[in-house]
């Protein structure tokens, strides 16, 4: 970690278009910090962000980590949770992209490691920084009084025949689907006006859409649901609260670029006064061990229609005729040809 610099230094790993879109750029634009390089999996696809941007391209992450007071991160969770282990051992403030990891484990060693490094770490749940929706979540935290809230964020980037987005290529995205993309700021939400969720229910629903009901500390309930198989049409995303005071609708917000600028700002700020901020990567594990938990129950719920669907197969076949059984999980999300 580089001590003697005036204006902490920051590198960026990842070169997708969520990084070339909004990391980048804001690093870029942001007064407080010095953007000096960046690491990818794709060199080409480094040199082509780092040029962009004026900074160095970096071949080795550990070279970066050795240059820089802090990172960030725009790489799948899977990716990013041993590399930030690495960075916070030497030295790195972490700036995370959610979720922090696909596995409980690897959630809990990366929150581990910046502890005992004594890093700062900030998780970048969107509508937890967008400032619109932050000043929203600050205002019904501090109310009380709340009964229920609901999360619905539907979105057809699986779906047949909806417009292309570049994240749909995404591997990780197509795997895990809504439930792990989505739902992490979903949850941030749910979480930072109701409290800690304390249980979780899990139901499935038409293609990766997942319905979960959790209760809070504060004694509170909320639904969320979550979906990247929904009709365009029905496409949206909105989070609603029902308590003594009547209903409260969170606002629209702006784009990601400011958003993440104020993440930016709330990792200074950690850094300096020592004091962990709440998005930090502590809550970004426990929103891992709750949406690990969501798909383990999911599973089940899969696994358990697909019996009831074989059994029906095998109960309408003729007498002595051989069914074919085929292997069932989780559904695929449909993919258009390119």
């Amino acid at each position: 970690m580089n001590e003697s610099a005036a204006t902490p230094r920051i590198g960026l790993l990842g070169t997708g278009p969520w990084a070339a879109a909004t990391h980048a750029p804001a690093l870029a634009a942001h007064p407080g910090v010095d953007f000096v390089g960046v690491w990818g999996r794709r060199p080409e696809a480094a040199g082509v962000l780092a040029r962009e941007h004026g900074v160095a391209v970096y071949e080795d992450a550990d070279a970066l980590f050795a240059d820089c007071d802090a990172v960030a991160f725009a790489l799948p969770p899977d990716v990013q949770a041993p590399l930030a282990v690495r960075a916070a051992a030497a030295g790195c403030h972490l700036l995370l992209d959610k979720p922090v990891a696909t596995s409980v484990a690897s959630a809990r060693e990366l929150a581990g490691a910046a502890e005992r490094a004594e890093v700062a770490s900030v998780v970048f749940f969107t509508l937890r920084f967008a400032r619109e929706t932050a000043a929203w979540v600050a205002q019904q935290a501090a109310a009380e009084g709340w009964f229920t809230g609901r999360a619905r964020w539907y979105g057809s980037l699986f779906t047949p025949g909806a417009e292309r987005s570049p994240y749909a290529a995404s591997p990780w995205r197509g795997e895990k689907g809504a439930l792990w993309d989505v739902g992490p700021h979903a949850l941030a939400v749910l979480a930072g006006v109701l409290g800690e969720v304390t249980a979780l229910t899990a139901a499935a629903g038409p293609g990766d859409t997942a319905h979960l009901i959790l209760r809070h500390a504060s004694g509170a309930s909320s639904t969320a649901d979550l979906s990247f198989t929904a009709p365009p049409a029905a496409a949206g995303v909105e989070v609603s609260l029902l308590g003594e005071s009547g209903a409260e609708v969170m606002p629209g917000w702006g784009g990601a670029l400011d958003a993440f600028g104020a993440a930016i700002d709330a990792l200074l700020d950690a850094a300096r006064t020592g004091v962990p901020h709440p998005c930090d990567a502590r809550f970004g594990a426990r929103i891992t061990e709750l949406l690990a938990e969501a798909e383990a129950q999911l599973g089940r719920a899969w696994r358990t229609a697909a019996g009831r669907k074989s059994a029906r197969r095998r109960a309408t076949c003729a007498p002595g005729r051989r069914v074919r059984r085929r292997r069932c999980g989780p559904p695929r999300p449909c993919r258009r040809p390119p």
